[in-house]
């Protein structure tokens, strides 16, 4: 009886030993387990700052990279020194320029004084060099037949070519550019009007509309970020925007900019103009669209008529021609 109580005692005993012991251990943990525990706070932020470092490192190698390529591609349109001296000597400034020279210039997006340089250059030149191909196509591979008369008119015909060549390039390009900013002035405009709707300025709103339409028009993302530039330095913010009409030389900007100074002169509300103004211009892209498809029957028809229907009646009249030469008729 005394052993079985004993036993009993001991077990109590060893119970309470073991549950002391697991208390013990638990105090422990927990206090020694915030001090063992990694700061995963800690971590995580130097992650992220390592790869902020990453990708600021590979930002600026790529701005470096552009910006030398930008420096390779103004060293390769600067002009050479002698084409400065020419058209300085020359004065062609003042006898083959004028304000709207200047004008279609930057509407076609050569900026600065350097495309002037050449342009004049090549005004000058080229003249020269048409009317000596011209005289040398006439004079050596032409028909000897000819008549001095035609050769010295072709000649002349040829310099006047080459006198109005650097004006159609130009034009061309002003029209191409024109059209790439009229594709995607809507689409800038309905961005535009978002933005101003949610609480931007218009300086804010064209730097944000410049970043998301340059992947569909760079011209225009290019506008936008120099009317902004002006926007911010000129004191006169009624200039920036009719620079921008300027530089584009297109009526739906002119009307946006009519909008734009009116709602800084008399405070109008800007939202509300540039709503009316976007649907405008979206009404203006179809139709334009409309108009090209309304005009493609007319082009097609000739195509058809030399191509198509030849190889029609070839496949529609072949058996019957067939048929009846086996018939012996």
């Amino acid at each position: 009886m005394f052993s079985l109580g004993l036993d009993t005692m001991n077990t109590t005993t060893l119970m309470i030993a073991i549950a002391s012991a697991v208390a013990v251990f638990a105090t422990i943990i927990s206090l020694t387990l915030p001090y063992l525990k990694q700061d995963e706070l800690a971590v995580r932020m130097k992650s992220v700052a390592l790869e902020r470092d990453k990708i600021r490192a590979r930002e600026r190698a790529r701005l470096a990279s552009e910006k030398n390529n930008r420096g390779k591609k103004a060293i390769k349109t600067e002009p050479k020194a002698y084409m400065k001296n020419l058209v300085d000597k020359l004065n062609l400034k003042t006898a083959l320029a004028d304000e709207n020279t200047l004008l279609a210039l930057d509407q076609a997006g050569f900026r600065g004084p350097n495309p002037l340089f050449i342009f004049l250059f090549l005004r000058f030149v080229l003249p020269i060099v048409f009317f000596i191909a011209g005289a040398f196509y006439m004079l050596v591979l032409a028909d000897p037949k000819h008549g001095m008369m035609t050769k010295l008119l072709v000649s002349l015909i040829s310099a006047y070519a080459g006198f109005y060549a650097p004006i159609l390039f130009v034009k061309n390009k002003l029209k191409a550019r024109q059209q790439l900013i009229q594709r995607a002035w809507p689409d800038a405009l309905d961005l535009t009007l978002i933005c101003v709707e949610s609480g931007m300025s218009i300086e804010a709103a064209f730097r944000r509309v410049s970043e998301e339409i340059g992947k569909q028009s760079i011209p225009l993302a290019e506008e936008l970020v120099l009317t902004t530039a002006e926007l911010s330095f000129l004191p006169d913010r009624r200039t920036a925007y009719e620079n921008f009409s300027k530089r584009t030389g297109m009526e739906t900007v002119k009307n946006v900019v009519t909008a734009l100074v009116q709602a800084e002169r008399y405070g109008t509300p800007l939202g509300a103009a540039l709503r009316v103004l976007s649907a405008e211009n979206r009404e203006i892209r179809m139709m334009a669209a409309e108009t090209k498809a309304a005009a493609l029957p007319p082009k097609l028809t000739v195509p058809m008529i030399l191509f198509f229907l030849p190889v029609l009646f070839a496949v529609v009249l072949t058996p019957a021609i067939m048929q009846a030469s086996g018939s012996g008729f």
